[in-house]
């Protein structure tokens, strides 16, 4: 298991960076806190966040009703305080339909703060399977983890981007020693598959060059057992996601992510143009782990193609940048430069400020956090890379 490097020792002078750092930390945790103290007691909140069409989903589910029906979804998702018009709907994959079974059980005011205590949950088991992958760091950036604007968003709003982030810590962590369960793992990737579209490129070419087929079998396996777990809970589940993806009317949501901003610059109405960028970087995937495939990394390597899959997606939301956190983690505990960290600090700080000053999720000014993570990351493995080799004794 690879070492981190060092960093700034414990008790040193606190400088500008860890100020920051702090400052962001305090902020994220401190909003986090504020909207899960009031789910109890407002019940229009519960309903105002992406948790309430999960919550209606759930209750389809238990009643044998069509989860992609616009009638009844939006009638559950008024009657737990959602004040829009029209309906919101589940748009993960039907083999996702498991994880939303608990909610149907009680009320959106009753399963709103344990959904988000879930969620929680799940950030806190990826994080601790991280830092034993990675070996926690001699610097300051243990909450920066915990206090990552995209995860707490996703814990605010009840997003299921947390899922995926929990698959890829777990994969990490067992692909070397289980790699049955590490593909089992990837199972919660596949709840937003289009985030990964490069990584999922180099991931294949990797199974086939390492023969770690397991990998393979585990995926199946997960993926065989939710769905047949569907069509014993809603026999119809499929036909329904198929008729409403037909017609979902996705490709024309403004979403925030740089794919969409290319499309709507060029021609507007060519939905297909927003899967260009993923294309282009499926390619250079390929041939980066096949240049690489002789000393391939998934901590190193993977972390960038993780990252540029973000950067590429033909659809992502601020909350589903939480997957850059194995990449972030990973650079943050072999970065000695504490100026870098409070790099990182001042990017969490302006994002979670930028929530508050812009609140709409829609907007264009989250464009800049994807390619943001990214360039960080360059400069932080380059900067490891560049203390590593200082300390090699010289030859003689």
């Amino acid at each position: 298991m690879p070492q981190p490097a060092g960093g700034p020792e414990a008790g040193t002078k606190p400088g500008l960076s860890d100020i920051v750092m702090v400052v962001a930390c305090a902020l994220s945790l401190t909003s986090t806190g504020v909207a899960l103290a009031i789910l109890p007691l407002g019940h229009n909140f519960a309903g105002a966040r992406d948790f309430a069409f999960f919550w209606a989903t759930g209750h389809q589910l238990i009643h044998h009703g069509n989860p992609w029906s616009a009638a009844a979804m939006g009638a559950l998702e008024r009657s737990a305080g959602f004040t829009g018009h029209g309906a919101y709907f589940m748009r993960n994959p039907p083999w996702a339909l498991p994880l939303m079974l608990p909610l149907g059980f009680f009320s959106a005011r009753v399963d709103a703060l344990p959904w988000s205590l879930l969620l929680i949950g799940v950030l806190a088991v990826a994080l601790e399977s991280l830092w034993k992958t990675f070996g926690r760091p001699r610097n300051p950036i243990d909450w920066l983890g915990y206090c990552f604007p995209p995860a707490l968003i996703c814990v605010a709003m009840g997003q299921t981007s947390l899922f995926p982030l929990l698959g890829m810590a777990l994969f990490l962590r067992l692909h070397s020693s289980r790699p049955f369960w590490a593909g089992a793992a990837l199972w919660f990737c596949t709840l937003k598959p289009h985030l990964l579209l490069p990584f999922a490129v180099a991931l294949g070419a990797w199974i086939v060059v390492s023969r770690s087929y397991r990998v393979v079998l585990g995926l199946f396996a997960a993926l065989a057992a939710s769905s047949l777990l569907v069509t014993a809970l809603d026999p119809a589940a499929w036909v329904q996601y198929l008729a409403w993806a037909q017609h979902s009317g996705i490709a024309h949501e403004a979403v925030p992510c740089l794919a969409v901003e290319l499309r709507a610059r060029i021609a507007r109405a060519k939905a297909w143009l927003d899967f260009v960028p993923a294309g282009i970087a499926c390619v250079w995937a390929a041939g980066y782990f096949w240049r690489q495939r002789t000393s391939w990394n998934w901590l190193d390597q993977g972390g960038l193609l993780l990252l540029v899959s973000l950067v590429v997606a033909p659809y992502c939301w601020i909350n589903d940048q939480c997957l850059a956190l194995p990449a972030l983690l990973f650079a943050a505990s072999r970065c000695d430069s504490r100026r870098l960290l409070g790099v990182w600090g001042g990017f969490c700080l302006v994002l979670a400020s930028q929530v508050f000053l812009v609140g709409r999720l829609y907007s264009g000014w989250y464009l800049w956090p994807a390619p943001a993570w990214l360039i960080w990351f360059l400069f932080a493995r380059a900067s490891a890379r560049r203390s590593v080799g200082e300390e090699r004794p010289a030859l003689a």
